[in-house]
This record gives structure tokens, C-alpha cells and sequence, in this order.
């Protein structure tokens, strides 16, 4: 594969089309290799099989024009901060050696959000390390920045994406997922069924409307943007 300019990282099937499906079209649309890491196989989810939530996540990166899509087999309720966990997302960053990194934003509604959010920042750390051994034995990669997107919350943006002519590409891959956003027949009520895609879509007209677009994608960064390196596109 050539080299990966975007690894989006999530704890289940859906995270990443939900935090920043319309930015990943867009960086798609204009070339960008992309990867998207599912941590979990979301085997505990209330709707749904294993093979199912696959074949819908798979359906949804193809909606969004994504390169590649992985699947780790960490536990689902079970992303706690230890050596095993954070040597296996090492080896997804070491192994695809992307640009950017993104992660659910730690503060939300949902554990696994919040803690796969401490263990990707674990990870891309020591990704960079020469001397820390991951199981794999790759060469030492540190991505050029962290960066987090929302899921449940409505926090206020560091940096947007405008992405207009994409909302409509983001709703389709979230409509993939029809397991999660559809309660069928014998189906159990939960918070994604209830008109879930709709406040999403109202969140991001929200952050339209703070930047001039119709629609747009917030961000969190721990670490100050500099002008010319992350958006001119200059060297230092």
C-alpha cells in the first residue's frame, strides 16, 4: 500500500462515519489514501451480528471511497488501558505509517469512546518509540498529529471541515448501517434508532453555520494548529 495519509480510529463499526464521514469523503474525493481501524468486532451490541456490523462497515467505507478497512479483535466493554491493547493499535500505526491520526473525542456518553480515545493517544506515543517493542516488531512511526472527532457530543470545535457537498455521502454511510439506525421487527430500542442520523445531521448544520457552510465537522486538538506547516502545506 502506498503511504497512508489518514488513520481513522474507532471503537466500533460506525464511530468514524458518525465523528467525520463527510471529511473523510472529502480528503477522498481529492486523492488521500485513507484507512479506517475498527478496534472492536462489536460483539456486544444490542442490534446486529458480527458478520452483519462487517458487511455494513465495509459497505459504508465503500460509500465514503476509503482504501482500506481493518478490524482488531479487542475486547467490546473491554478497551482498558493495558500493554496488549496498546500494542496491537501500535501495530496498525506502525503498519500503515499515516500522516494523521484521528480518535473518538474522550468526552462522551459511551466508556468505549472515551477509552479508546486514551488508548489511541497511548498508542501513537509510543508508536514513535524506537526501543518499545510492539508484537509485530515494526519500524518506529510517529504520525505528524493526533486529532480527535466527536461521536455522541456537542463540544466546541478547535478546527472544522466544511464539507457541503458531502453531507449527503455521510448520511448514506451512516444509512448502511441499517442493523444500528433502523429498529427492525425484532429489533431492540436503543439511542441510535431514534432519529439518531437526524441530530447528527443537525449538529453538523450547527457547525455550519459558526464557519460560513452549510455543514460542517468539529475537531479537538491537544496540541496548537500552525498555519504554515498544517494548512499552507510548507515545510518547517
Amino acid at each position: 500500500m502506498n503511504k497512508v495519509d489518514i488513520l481513522a480510529i474507532g471503537a466500533h463499526a460506525d464511530d468514524v462515519e458518525i465523528g467525520m464521514g463527510g471529511t473523510l469523503a472529502k480528503m477522498a474525493a481529492k486523492g488521500k489514501n485513507i484507512v479506517i481501524c475498527d478496534l472492536t468486532q462489536a460483539d456486544l451490541s444490542s442490534n446486529g451480528s458480527i458478520a452483519l456490523r462487517k458487511d455494513e462497515a465495509n459497505r459504508a467505507g465503500n460509500i465514503l471511497g476509503i482504501n482500506r478497512r481493518v478490524t482488531l479483535d479487542l475486547p467490546d466493554r473491554g478497551l482498558y488501558m493495558n500493554e496488549v491493547n496498546i500494542q496491537k493499535i501500535v501495530d496498525v500505526i506502525r503498519k500503515f505509517k499515516p500522516q494523521l491520526v484521528f480518535a473518538p473525542y474522550s468526552i462522551d456518553r459511551h466508556p468505549d469512546h472515551g477509552n479508546a480515545s486514551k488508548l489511541i493517544r497511548e498508542a501513537v506515543f509510543s508508536s514513535g518509540i524506537h526501543k518499545y517493542k510492539s508484537k509485530e516488531s515494526l519500524e518506529a512511526h510517529r504520525p505528524k498529529a493526533l486529532y480527535y472527532y466527536m461521536i455522541n457530543g456537542f463540544h466546541k470545535p478547535d478546527f472544522m471541515v466544511t464539507i457541503d457537498d458531502y453531507m449527503e455521502t455521510k448520511i448514506r454511510s451512516l444509512e448502511a448501517y441499517q442493523s444500528q439506525f433502523t429498529k427492525g421487527d425484532k429489533g431492540i430500542e436503543t439511542p441510535l434508532t431514534n432519529g439518531y442520523i437526524e441530530v447528527i445531521q443537525a449538529r453538523e448544520r450547527l457547525f455550519g453555520k459558526e464557519v460560513n457552510a452549510v455543514y460542517a465537522e468539529g475537531f479537538k486538538t491537544e496540541t496548537p494548529i500552525v498555519l504554515e506547516r498544517d494548512f499552507l502545506g510548507e515545510e518547517e
